[in-house]
């Protein structure tokens, strides 16, 4: 089946889908767990990093989707709006751990300088290590792992701005944040993210890598 066919198919379901929920036939929530479950839930679960939280947070999405399918327009798809309505959901639960830390710290991203001004860290070129299938492997555990570290609304945000594609726009709504703040975090998470990723190929590189500007 063609993509655009495949696009029409699901948009002619989503409709049926849709006006089932209007309709509020008996098994229209049904469907649409069966439809936009699984998705919902890995959203929720990479979002809150916890399976208990993130089936609470599908349990309550679903039931606004389908309270709130009469304000659903068709601007976006179907799909669209349900993973929209999660990620709120989900952000929704992570404020109310106030007792977690909620940011990432500046010593967490920044490289460490000794006394003379000279980079502290160990610098390494590993650019080419990433194509051993091996290693990849091991990189996506540790990117995976890496993720999980992080606080929990700067994890949010990774996962709603770089692994779910959504705008600032969309993440700064669903964090109930402004464009620069919901910026800023996703930039910060991101400098966390690659600090860890290369202490991780450092360790496996070796101490004898070297960077390309001690080449």
């Amino acid at each position: 089946m063609s993509g655009v066919l495949a696009d029409s198919v699901r948009n002619d379901r989503d409709e049926e889908l849709v006006d089932a929920l209007r309709l509020r036939e008996p098994a229209a929530a049904e469907r649409l767990i069966a439809r936009y479950g699984d998705r919902a839930y890995r959203l929720a679960v990479r979002m809150t990093g916890n399976a208990a939280d993130a089936e609470e947070v599908v349990q309550d999405a679903i039931l606004n989707v389908v309270r709130k399918i009469d304000t659903f327009r068709g601007d976006s798809s179907l799909g669209s709006w349900v993973y929209r309505i999660t990620a709120n959901a989900a952000y929704e639960k992570l404020r109310g751990y106030r007792h977690r830390r909620e940011e990432v710290s500046l010593d967490e991203v920044l490289p460490v300088f000794d006394d003379r001004g000279n980079y502290a860290d160990a610098i390494s070129d590993w650019s080419e290590g990433i194509h051993d299938p091996a290693v990849q492997s091991e990189l996506r555990a540790a990117l995976i792992s890496a993720i999980g570290d992080l606080p929990a609304r700067s994890r949010a945000v990774i996962v709603m701005r770089d692994v779910e594609g959504m705008s600032l726009t969309e993440v700064a709504d669903c964090a109930g944040t402004t464009v620069a703040a919901a910026k800023s975090r996703s930039h910060r998470a991101r400098l966390f993210l690659r600090k860890r990723l290369s202490m991780f190929m450092t360790s496996v590189s070796g101490p004898g890598a070297v960077s390309r500007e001690q080449k």
